[in-house]
């Protein structure tokens, strides 16, 4: 496969070798001042990428109060009508995603690629069961993978025919294994930035769950260049999942907490130390790994390489580094012992 083509995204560029997060908003389009509050929330929160459905063209006005808001790259969500992608790109939108077939006439697509043409703004194709061509669910008898690539490509064939080229796709099926078939397949016949997606996963635990599988699979296969966890719950939640998959996946920094799962030896609250640690680091930009353990056998043996640790038992407890013991402490006092090791770090 050719080298990865670069498309430029506002102030990030698609397929520069780093993974970019995403989200959705989920107020109406006609409610500016809550859709912005939702915005800078979701910016704070570490969202690279903001999306907003403009359902009808005076909805476009939201565009510039988000731009206005917020640093981030604002991504127009259009469906059937071209009129609104045209209006949204006036607006000065960095991206538009649509389906070049619900969109309409040849002469429709063209309108929308000259204008985006003109203004540097790429187009997401974005495929999904929904949206596949009634032709392609008859030949190859429903929402499969080839489904899925099959219409993906000839959507870029589409606006390739009009001299576009500024193109990021996404295949999301709300099977977790259709979608990881269909990406793996698509990476190998395209070169464009993917956006990678398991789509409808229902509600947080699930969602989460899905995701996990879906997007991680292809990130550890070097697939996808920008992600949205799409989760049936605060979009604030999706960039705390994106940010807890790519740290998974070794595709991010921060503080790495591992833990045992608990046993008849564990002599320690664990689970609720466990859980008062990764609350105490929040925040903390530091690409260090801490093991919260629960007895000496999983604590600084199996734990060894771990930049800070704990383990105890009999109301005590150890902080240890790289295996070796720094410190003991009482137990109700090992929260307060480890974050000031953690603070000492670099």
């Amino acid at each position: 496969m050719t080298m990865k083509k670069k498309v430029k995204v506002g102030n990030i560029t698609l397929g520069d070798g780093n993974i970019y997060i995403q989200s959705m908003l989920n107020i109406r389009a006609d409610d500016i001042s809550n859709s912005v509050k939702q915005a800078i929330e979701l910016e704070k929160a570490g969202c690279q990428i903001i999306r907003a459905a403009i359902p009808k063209t005076e909805c476009a006005e939201l565009i510039p109060a988000l731009k206005n808001a917020v640093s981030v790259p604002i991504v127009a969500d259009i469906h059937f009508d071209y009129r609104i992608a045209l209006k949204c790109a006036e607006m000065g939108v960095d991206k538009i995603r649509i389906n070049p077939g619900n969109i309409g006439s040849s002469d429709r697509i063209r309108a929308v690629v000259d204008i985006c043409r003109r203004k540097n703004i790429p187009i997401r194709i974005g495929v999904n069961s929904g949206s596949l061509e009634k032709k392609v669910l008859e030949k190859y008898g429903g929402p499969v993978p080839e489904a899925f690539v099959e219409s993906a490509l000839e959507n870029v064939r589409l606006l390739n025919q009009f001299d576009f080229d500024d193109i990021v796709i996404s295949i999301k099926s709300s099977d977790v294994k259709t979608t990881i078939t269909s990406y793996r397949m698509l990476h190998e016949r395209t070169n464009y930035p993917l956006h990678l997606g398991v789509t409808e996963t229902g509600t947080a635990h699930m969602g989460i769950i899905k995701s996990a599988i879906g997007i991680g699979s292809l990130l550890c296969d070097g697939i996808g260049d920008t992600i949205r966890v799409s989760l049936t719950a605060d979009p604030v939640e999706e960039i705390h999942a994106a940010k807890d998959i790519l740290k998974a996946c070794g595709l991010s920094g921060g503080i790495n907490i591992v833990a045992c799962p608990t046993c008849g030896r564990t002599q320690i609250d664990l689970i609720s130390l466990a859980g008062k640690v990764e609350k105490a680091v929040e925040g903390i930009n530091k690409n260090i790994k801490i093991a919260v353990m629960g007895c000496v056998v999983n604590g600084p043996g199996e734990a060894r390489e771990a930049d800070l640790g704990v383990t105890g038992g009999d109301g005590k407890a150890i902080i240890f580094r790289k295996g070796e013991v720094l410190r003991t402490v009482p137990e109700e006092e090992v929260l307060e012992a480890l974050m000031e090791e953690i603070r000492k770090l670099p």
